[in-house]
Formats: C-alpha cells, sequence, structure tokens
C-alpha cells in the first residue's frame, strides 16, 4: 500500500520467510567453506577438479528422485541403523514416509521438515567428521548405484561446458556435499545443522533447506560467485522446488510429479523421465545449456576465482 509519501511500504517477513533465508545464506556459506577447503587440500578433494571456463552459468539439481533414486536421508539412515546409531523401529517409521514419496511421487513442507529433523536428531551429540567419515562409507555402501544415469549425464554435459554444477538439498549438507564430491561436481547447497566445536546440536541453522530456502541459496551463491541467473539452469523432480527452477533462466524437470509435471508443461519447461525411459522432451546441448552459452564459451581458458 502506498503511503502518504507516495512510496511503497516494505512488508515485514514473516518468520518462515527469515528462515528460509537464514537458512539459504547458512547453506550457501557452507557451499563456499568446503569448495575453499576442497581447493586448499583437505584430504576430500572432489574426483575431478573442473576450473569452470563459463564463468556466469551454473547447473543446479535437486538430490532426491532427481540425482539419485529415492531419498539420500533415508539411504543415510539405513546406514546408521546398520551402525546401532539407532533403532529398526525408527528406520521403520522413515520407510515407510519414503514408500509414500516413492508411490506418490509427492512430498509435502510439513513431512519433509519432520523427515529432516528426526534425521538430524540422531546425530545430536556426535563429532561432525565422524558423521562425515560414515557418510563416506555409506555413499559406497548404499547410494553409489543409486545415482540415475541420466541426470548424471545431464550435469556432466555443464561440466564439460565449463560450468559450475551445484546439488541442491533438503539433505545435511555435510551427506550433500559427499555425494558431489564423489560425482565430481562442484559443490552442494544443503540443509546446515548447527555445531559448536565440532559437534552437532540438534539444531538447524535458520530452517530445512526446502521450497523457498532452496530459492534463496541458489541466489545467495549466485551472488557471491558472480553468477548471472538467467544463464543458470535447474533440475527437479517436485512441485515443491517450483521458486527453485522460476529462480533461473532455464527449468528442467526431471522424473517429475503429476503437478510439476503439468506446470511444466504450462509454462514450455523442458521435462526429462528416466523413469520408464521416455523422454517427454528432447534435450540438447544448447537448450540445456540455457540461452547464451555459446556466448559464454568466450571466457575459455580464463581461471575461476574460487577462494570464498
Amino acid at each position: 500500500m502506498a503511503s502518504a509519501t507516495g512510496r511503497f511500504r516494505r512488508s515485514t517477513p514473516t518468520p518462515a520467510q527469515l528462515r528460509a533465508t537464514a537458512a539459504g545464506e547458512a547453506s550457501a556459506d557452507a557451499a563456499m567453506a568446503q569448495v575453499a577447503l576442497d581447493n586448499a587440500g583437505d584430504g576430500h578433494p572432489a574426483d575431478t577438479l573442473v576450473v569452470p571456463r563459463d564463468l556466469t552459468a551454473a547447473a543446479f539439481f535437486d538430490v532426491d528422485n532427481t540425482m539419485i533414486m529415492g531419498a539420500s536421508i533415508f539411504h543415510f539412515a539405513r546406514g546408521l541403523a546398520a551402525r546401532k546409531y539407532f533403532t529398526g523401529s525408527d528406520l521403520a517409521g522413515m520407510a515407510w514416509k519414503q514408500l509414500l514419496f516413492r508411490v506418490s511421487g509427492r512430498e509435502s513442507a510439513t513431512s519433509v521438515a519432520t523427515g529432516r529433523e528426526q534425521a538430524l536428531s540422531f546425530v545430536a551429540g556426535r563429532e561432525t567428521a565422524e558423521i562425515t567419515r560414515l557418510g563416506e562409507e555409506i555413499f559406497d555402501e548404499l547410494i553409489a548405484d543409486k545415482i540415475w544415469a541420466g541426470t548424471r549425464a545431464l550435469a556432466q554435459m555443464h561440466l564439460d561446458a565449463g560450468q559450475q554444477v551445484w546439488l541442491v538439498t533438503a539433505t545435511p549438507v555435510e551427506l550433500a556435499q559427499i555425494i558431489a564430491r564423489r560425482l565430481g561436481l562442484t559443490g552442494a547447497l544443503g540443509t546446515v545443522a548447527e555445531s559448536a566445536d565440532g559437534v552437532f546440536t540438534g539444531r538447524l541453522v535458520g530452517d530445512i533447506l526446502h521450497g523457498p530456502a532452496k530459492a534463496q541459496a541458489v541466489r545467495a551463491l549466485a551472488a557471491r560467485e558472480g553468477l548471472n541467473l538467467r544463464r543458470c539452469t535447474a533440475y527437479s523432480d517436485s512441485h515443491n522446488d517450483v521458486p527453485m527452477l522460476s529462480a533461473v533462466g532455464t527449468a528442467v524437470a526431471v522424473n517429475p510429479d503429476q503437478d510439476l509435471r503439468e506446470l511444466a508443461r504450462a509454462r514450455g519447461w523442458q521435462v526429462r523421465d528416466f523413469r520408464t525411459g521416455r523422454r517427454a522432451a528432447r534435450i540438447g546441448v544448447p537448450s540445456v545449456l540455457g540461452a547464451g552459452a555459446v556466448a559464454g564459451a568466450v571466457a575459455a581458458g580464463i581461471s575461476h576465482r574460487r577462494n570464498a
């Protein structure tokens, strides 16, 4: 509403919006800190360190049911259960939620928050280094063979074009970063669990990285890396990720739920479905890389500053 001076008053952010902003900023900070450690040689180097040549474009991939089959946090929980971190009944509850998600292809903000917070509670009091080590083991045991080959190929296409490739997920950032490293990607944006003196407190920084928080994290990272969001691409299976998909110039629905499929059709977004082998839209390199990708190649050979 306009004031007497003719200016428009800004609405006060809601608590949910403030939490989403805090979550996005914390995730971007954690992502940049991990990239700096990887580049400095912290003992956990990426499988393939790629120096971007196209400095203003990047790709952002959701993880669960987009990059991997099912929910990464459930696979991680299975690994923790096998190591007696919690009981079989705890895992059974997670398995039921995971089954519903796999069958319906849908998720709600409430169920996501509840599931992630439940999982994070199991690491309360554990050392961050311990959870990272376990994450490496569990990736090899339970996640490595669940990568969607088609989505992995899309990510590689962006890497081959000299672009950064980031995972964006509600999964704890430590696990997301492991997946990113193992796939040779640039890094990951994920839910940040609070820690003190190298020990998890069981609380979150801000909120779960879900819905609007994912979009905030992408925007925050873009600001830090000097990315032009109009030249960036985002991939997801879930209608809940529409804020992230809408924040970039090119949106691609991968293994989409029904709501996202319908929205993609209405907005002219590209669709890829690797669950049945059908391709709702053939995607060539120029279209997926987004407008201006060829022009961006003039930056080839220029090293990208990655000092944050």
